[in-house]
């Protein structure tokens, strides 16, 4: 399926290929996540991003039960929306010499990625109920619900942890 070929001719077409965006999306997170782990300085925030790999690799176990549940191979579509955050946040992040300022920059990247993904499940969530895709709602909304828990956590970590104080202070 590619852009403007007209491949999607059915709600259930659309379904299929937002399952396929999000796979790649959390495939290309997967990749992302540790160049993010390594330019990182705040330990819970390190620790954070740490955890949420390993749940990115969970719902994408989910994602390939959703395919499976669906009859359908487990494939990505690129997605021009998620590559173009971890592009910005990447080059951002190497823009910035302060480690404090660094460690803001990262939650805020990572929570642009966090937002995006929230968006995505949920709209799936809501097709798939739609459809009568009973059988795939939950692990959808596992996802789901693992994506706003890692937002609320980069929440924590910017604002009660110190990140935004300390990048705040830098001079």
């Amino acid at each position: 399926m590619g852009l403007f070929t007209q491949d999607i001719k059915t709600m259930d077409d659309l379904f299929l290929h937002g399952l396929q965006d999000i796979y790649y999306a959390e495939q290309q997170i997967t990749k992302a996540l540790p160049k993010m782990i390594d330019k990182a300085t705040n330990r819970d925030l390190i620790a954070g991003l740490k955890a949420h790999l390993e749940e990115t690799n969970k719902q994408i176990e989910r994602l390939d039960k959703v395919f499976l549940k669906l009859e359908q191979q487990p494939s990505g579509t690129q997605c021009p929306a998620i590559d173009g955050l971890i592009k910005e946040a990447d080059e951002l992040t190497g823009e910035i010499a302060d480690e404090a300022v660094l460690d803001a920059a990262i939650v805020a990247g990572a929570q642009a990625v966090e937002h995006y993904e929230i968006c995505r499940y949920g709209t799936l969530i809501a097709w798939a109920e739609k459809l009568g895709h009973d059988e795939v709602v939950r692990f959808l909304t596992t996802n789901l619900n693992e994506e706003k828990a890692a937002n609320t956590k980069l929440n924590t970590i910017a604002l009660r942890k110190g990140v935004n104080t300390k990048a705040s202070n830098a001079a």
